[in-house]
């Protein structure tokens, strides 16, 4: 791709980032989806990160303030649903994988959040958790969100229904982990409680009672 072709790519999500920033406001005045600080600060960095990287390509796609200020303004709404956690991991691995500045499509479809965690990706997680044998709770899990999105998603299910009925159920469950995951916070699985070695149960009474005579006939000799 030339530096021309590269202008024209930019110019278009310009443009439709001109007709997307207007803000819309309700009755009160209120921004609607206004990006948090984190994001915020996220995309600045990654337009720090790109200016570093791709120095030439870069000037070249934002000459002027303005266009850099449409370009922020479009990427924070393209990307109002990941944390800046995560924006900000999808870029650094955009970077790596491209030669070319990157758009926002390319770091969106990064935008993994298993991933990103280090949990296996929604159709790994699927497939663990029908393979996975009973008891459930005492398997070794990848980790506890793909038993609690199998349980929610009722183990029976999984195991009867095609892939294509079960999966989009356990998709949706598991999904609703990560999002909890990405918001901070900790998924454990809750272990049973290890039984006794000794039973604490006491004997019938007739069994206590015999055992007293036996006990009592050894002192006698």
């Amino acid at each position: 791709m030339d530096s021309k072709q590269l202008l024209n790519r930019v110019t278009q999500q310009l443009k439709q980032a001109s007709k997307d920033s207007t803000i819309q406001a309700g009755d009160n005045g209120a921004i609607a989806h206004e990006p948090t600080v984190e994001q915020k600060e996220a995309i600045n960095q990654i337009f720090e990160l790109f200016r570093f990287n791709y120095h030439n390509q870069f000037l070249k796609a934002f000459p002027d303030l303005d266009t850099m200020i449409m370009a922020k303004r479009l990427w924070a709404k393209l990307l109002a649903d990941y944390s800046g956690q995560v924006i900000m991991r999808a870029a650094e691995k955009t970077v790596k994988d491209s030669t070319y500045l990157p758009n926002v499509h390319e770091v969106l479809m990064r935008c993994d959040i298993a991933d990103v965690h280090g949990l296996p990706s929604t159709h790994a997680a699927y497939m663990e958790a029908c393979r996975a044998p009973s008891p459930k709770r005492e398997y070794s899990w990848t980790h506890p969100a793909i038993y609690y999105a199998g349980r929610a998603s009722d183990w029976f299910f999984l195991a009867n229904e095609p892939e294509s009925v079960a999966f989009p159920v356990f998709k949706r469950n598991y999904e609703l982990l990560l999002q909890r995951i990405q918001q901070g916070e900790e998924i454990e699985l809750e272990l049973p409680k290890a039984l006794p070695e000794h039973s604490s149960v006491p004997l019938p009474r007739k069994e206590q009672q015999e055992r007293l005579h036996a006990l009592q006939d050894l002192l006698k000799d």
